[in-house]
């Protein structure tokens, strides 16, 4: 826009020139030559003024241009920097937030491995704490251990393996004596003895549980089994003193009644 301008008001400083050496020539004839010439000397000096000052502006506008070119393209190095930051910035908050995402998942992993840990070493104490069980109507405290040899001992005699059943009672009575397991314990073990056929020991066993726990509910009953272990070793006087016994220590328990059939079944 600056150089059209500049050159359209130079045409113009020409045209009125040739104006002026027009006139100046038409009157030539009534000057003198010195007049002529100063005339002509002084329209050339304003058209070179007039030409020096279009260059002058020509210049101007041109350094102008190239001034705000060269702000142009700094604000375009200025807005491609920004966007080089911008991308950059980008990628470091998507790397951010993955970090942050992971470190979100390890702290709940570490958080279910410390709960199952906890839970782990619960599981273990309770384990090592002493448990209430009940057992033939009476509660008492066992320690793990303790419970897991009883109930070991009482799945194998359910089994029918009264040889292995009586050994696992026996270990148990002897490593756990003041168990509250212990009556029944002498109870089941006087029936393993039975059921392998030595009356003898189951006898001894019978009566050690009568004498050593008489309130036991399990009393009347080894009492009986005791009258059973007689009359399977053919000593019917003993069995029915053991039958006596049971219809006078226990008159009200389900094994008086059946005391008092075996009574009426013996003989001698």
């Amino acid at each position: 826009m600056g150089s059209a301008a500049g050159r359209g008001q130079l045409a113009r400083w020409m045209v009125a020139a040739c104006a002026v050496v027009g006139m100046g020539a038409a009157q030539a004839g009534l000057l003198d030559d010195d007049e002529a010439r100063k005339a002509i000397l002084d329209l050339r000096a304003r058209v070179q003024a007039n030409d020096d000052a279009n260059r002058a502006r020509l210049a101007e506008l041109g350094n102008g241009n190239a001034q705000l070119l060269e702000q142009v393209q700094q604000l375009r190095r200025s807005v491609l920097e920004l966007n080089a930051q911008l991308e950059a910035n980008r990628a470091e908050l998507a790397a951010l937030r993955g970090t942050q995402e992971q470190v979100s998942r390890d702290v709940a992993e570490l958080q279910r491995r410390q709960k199952d840990t906890v839970q782990g070493v619960e599981d273990r104490l309770r384990k090592l704490e002493p448990q209430t069980v009940s057992v033939d109507g009476k509660d008492f405290l066992v320690d793990p251990d303790e419970r897991r040899a009883n109930e070991e001992a009482m799945a194998t005699l359910r089994s029918g393996d009264f040889a292995k059943a009586s050994a696992q009672l026996g270990s148990f009575l002897r490593r756990y004596p003041a168990s509250g397991y212990a009556p029944s314990a002498r109870f089941w073990l006087g029936n393993a003895l039975y059921g392998r056929k030595d009356y003898k020991e189951a006898i001894a066993t019978f009566r050690a549980l009568v004498t050593d726990t008489p309130d036991h509910p399990r009393a009347p009953e080894a009492l009986l089994s005791m009258a059973n272990c007689q009359i399977e070793m053919k000593d019917a006087k003993s069995a029915r003193r053991t039958l006596d016994e049971v219809l006078k220590s226990y008159p009200k328990s389900e094994a008086a009644v059946a005391a008092r059939e075996r009574l009426g079944s013996l003989k001698g």
